[in-house]
């Protein structure tokens, strides 16, 4: 039997009810402008009788739009004759972070993607990570959570899963993501997946399949169009949604090692040398970075430890020591 208090979200939706419901998952918040005020956190549940379930959420860091704009349309035009099974629909998972367009909680400076399993009795962004963990986790057979590369990172767009000690579980996700048709799908590695979304549901046996569609604070047209396919491509895959999976060509990429990347060693000004999915080889330049305390300094290079083609770049002009300045990735197939 547990010792953790209950959650203190209450939601508004029947996750046991038939048809479409948008409501919330309201989380008690007091604060100077609101003493008994609570953090509404948009939900949707589309369920047509008993099948598997899925849960898509967006909005894990709050300046990442892709999945939120599939997700808040899907949750608009869904429609339950079309579901055999659940689907559960929260477009920004870190509601707060995404109100203000940043990483982070503006709240408590919580990183959702780090605060795996959360506290009922944490922050408001370990308060989040518990009801998932404990409450929405549970109910889902496949896992899908969007991303891209925010504010600071711009990717070549790519839907990923993971490699898994349990190879039939692996093999799941690696189906799901194929179903997704990105231009590119990764065999991902993390540099550090303590305290992951990804990490909690893979835990728990999940199928989690999740993207990474461009970057730099804002989206794309054509990453929105993929992200708004992908989805409906991964829900008929998993015999949720009806219809045909309409697949298009994707390069498989892997990330065999922390090779892949590449990290800034002084604070400056970058300038890239090689273009998002350029082929690179082993030694080249991937970036400069400049210095801007004074002239007359020669810029640090950055060389590719690997060869593949450049999957990820650091996105704004400015860059700071330990900041990820790129990301390779080699193609598999």
């Amino acid at each position: 039997m547990s010792s953790l208090r209950p959650s203190p979200i209450a939601p508004t939706v029947d996750f046991d009810r038939d048809g479409v419901q948008h409501g919330f998952l309201r989380l008690p918040y007091s604060r100077d402008d609101s003493a008994w005020g609570s953090v509404m956190i948009p939900i949707c549940v589309i369920r047509n009788g008993k099948g598997p379930a899925a849960l898509l959420t967006g909005g894990n860091h709050g300046d990442e739009y892709e999945g939120p704009l599939a997700l808040y349309g899907l949750a608009r035009t869904l429609d339950p004759k079309d579901v055999s099974g659940t689907v559960i629909i929260v477009p920004a998972m870190n509601y707060p972070a995404f109100r203000a367009g940043t990483r982070t909680s503006p709240i408590d400076k919580g990183n959702m993607n780090r605060s795996f399993p959360g506290r009922p009795d944490g922050t408001v962004t370990e308060k989040i990570a518990d009801y998932f963990q404990r409450e929405l986790l549970p109910r889902a057979d496949i896992v899908f959570d969007f991303h891209s590369g925010g504010r600071t990172l711009d990717f070549v767009p790519f839907c990923a899963a993971h490699t898994l000690p349990d190879k039939v579980q692996e093999e799941k996700a690696f189906a799901a993501v194929e179903a997704f048709s990105a231009p590119f799908s990764m065999r991902m590695t993390e540099i550090d997946a303590v305290g992951m979304y990804d990490t909690a549901a893979e835990d728990m046996g999940k199928v989690f399949v999740t993207t990474e569609l461009g970057g730099g604070g804002t989206s794309r047209a054509e990453t929105v169009r993929i992200a708004r396919r992908g989805i409906l491509n991964v829900l008929r895959h998993a015999g949720i949604v009806d219809g045909a999976v309409e697949k298009t060509r994707t390069q498989w990429l892997d990330m065999p090692s922390g090779d892949c990347f590449a990290f800034a060693e002084d604070d400056g000004m970058i300038e890239t040398m090689v273009d998002l999915g350029e082929a690179v080889e082993e030694g080249a330049v991937l970036a400069r970075i400049h210095s801007v305390g004074r002239t007359g300094i020669a810029p640090q290079e950055i060389r590719a430890k690997m060869s593949g083609l450049l999957a990820a770049r650091h996105f704004p002009g400015l860059v700071k020591a330990g900041d990820c300045a790129a990301v390779m990735a080699v193609k598999v197939g």
